[in-house]
């Protein structure tokens, strides 16, 4: 490759010596780059310094050769003084591409040679792809990234330029890739289409009962779940298959095959057979039948006292102390004015669990010495079911408190309280047909005193009866 001068003058970097093995002189070489001079006169050449410093110091001057002149011609053209080419010719240089990494210095005579195998010069690719590659690299550049070279695909064994391979990478229908449905599997770009119909594992399938789409690998699970999907009756009856979500229904209301007991099962009938079989079995069983539901009701009934009793026992009061909430006063008090010897009696209470049976009673409109202008109240002892354990005659305080409603200063009221009398024949053990009237007081608030205070309120009235067995001296 034929280089101009100013290629190879411009990056020669000279040392401070001509050569290592001249001691006799020291000198330095300028050349200056070589740029276009004025066209001179004729005969008059143009000249270029060259300084050396020795014994006998001397200025030696030559003419400028023109660009792009061979460094063949160097010597003929700038240095027509065989001693200052020489001198030059001779001078130790560091090659042009030390910067790059080359360590070869040596005579710039030997230069050129130097540059024809120096690994850091540049070459032109011999694929002619019109780069310029330093020999260090140019294997790299053949193998990996010359457009021109000739490179196979790893996956098709097809042959292309780099250029073609790379616009080729990314579409290569024998590449592998993993599936974009992400089940998992590697499959050629080229049968990725297919795959992703036929044999993706998560591709979407509709079910062909009920319609709704799953994916492939859950398909079959849902089969064994879907309502729609056809089932034989598990009786093995005539009916063909029939949707999951109807075979309750069709055991229940049609299967000819299923085994079903009798309709008077709780009443204890014990057949149990063919559906078909039930009709013929009820009218042949009608009298039987109508025994085990009479014999079912008297039992339900006892059930139901006993009940009733169980939530008696639960709602008694066992505190000696009863709390009677009165309501549509207004009415009542109609009825018992209109009505001679209206009476009203309390729910029964306790004085304990074990303790003595009583109830209170209340007219009205008064009974006795306050009939009509009074309310009366009583207490009766009624028979209980420890009274064969109780100390008799019954001896116990009684305390009756009309209680005042909304009252600011507190709970106010009208109260009576007696203890009672051991020779008096209402506290003596009761029959079992106990006294009608009781012990109290005919005469316990007047119906004038019920107008004037706020005993009635909201048309209710609240009677307190307290038992207490501590008391011996009514208060």
């Amino acid at each position: 490759m034929v280089r101009s001068l100013s290629q190879w003058t411009k990056t020669l970097s000279f040392p401070a010596r001509i050569s290592p093995n001249r001691n006799s002189k020291d000198c330095s070489v300028n050349v200056l780059p070589i740029t276009p001079p004025p066209a001179p006169p004729r005969n008059k050449p143009a000249t270029s310094t060259t300084t050396c410093s020795s014994s006998n110091s001397s200025t030696m001057s030559s003419p400028s050769p023109p660009p792009n002149v061979p460094i063949t011609e160097i010597s003929q053209i700038i240095y027509p003084d065989p001693e200052s080419e020489k001198a030059i010719m001779g001078s130790l240089v560091f090659c042009i591409h030390h910067k790059q990494g080359c360590k070869w210095s040596d005579e710039l005579r030997k230069l050129k040679a130097h540059l024809n195998t120096c690994k850091h010069d540049a070459i032109p690719c011999p694929n002619k792809c019109g780069s310029q590659i330093p020999r260090v690299m140019m294997t790299d550049h053949l193998a990996f990234t010359c457009i021109l070279r000739r490179a196979i695909c790893e996956f098709c064994n097809v042959e292309f330029t780099g250029l073609g391979l790379e616009e080729h990478a990314g579409t290569c229908s024998s590449e592998p890739m993993y599936c974009e449905s992400k089940c998992g599997a590697r499959v050629v770009r080229g049968r990725m289409s297919i795959h992703r119909a036929k044999d993706c594992s998560k591709r979407l399938r509709r079910c062909p009962h009920c319609s709704r789409e799953f994916s492939a690998d859950t398909l079959s699970a849902h089969g064994a779940t879907c309502p729609r999907s056809p089932v034989p009756c598990p009786q093995r009856c005539d009916a063909g298959p029939m949707a999951r979500a109807d075979l309750d229904s069709h055991l229940r209301d049609e299967c000819k095959a299923l085994s079903v007991p009798c309709s008077f099962k709780d009443a204890g009938c014990r057949f149990k057979g063919p559906r078909h079989l039930l009709e013929a079995h009820l009218e042949s069983n009608t009298s039987a039948h109508l025994s085990l539901m009479v014999a079912l009701s008297g039992r339900q009934g006892q059930q139901i006292t006993m009940l009733k009793n169980a939530m008696a026992k639960l709602s008694t009061n066992y505190t000696g102390t009863l709390l009677w909430k009165i309501t549509d006063w207004s009415a009542k008090m109609v009825e018992a004015k209109s009505k001679d010897g209206l009476e009203l009696v309390s729910p029964p209470f306790y004085t304990s669990q074990y303790g003595y049976k009583l109830q209170a009673s209340m007219f009205l409109n008064g009974n006795g010495p306050g009939e009509s202008t009074h309310v009366s109240v009583y207490i009766k002892v009624l028979p209980g079911e420890y009274d064969a354990l109780l100390k008799w005659p019954f001896s116990h305080s009684v305390t009756f408190t009309l209680f005042e409603q909304g009252t600011l200063g507190g709970q106010g009221g009208v109260a009576e309280s007696f203890v009672p009398d051991p020779s008096w024949e209402n506290f003596q053990r009761p029959s079992s047909e106990p006294d009608a009237l009781g012990f109290g007081f005919p005469r316990f608030v007047s119906h004038e005193l019920l107008n004037r205070r706020p005993f009635v309120r909201e048309d209710t009235v609240f009677l307190r009866v307290k038992v207490d067995p501590s008391k011996i001296v009514a208060v």
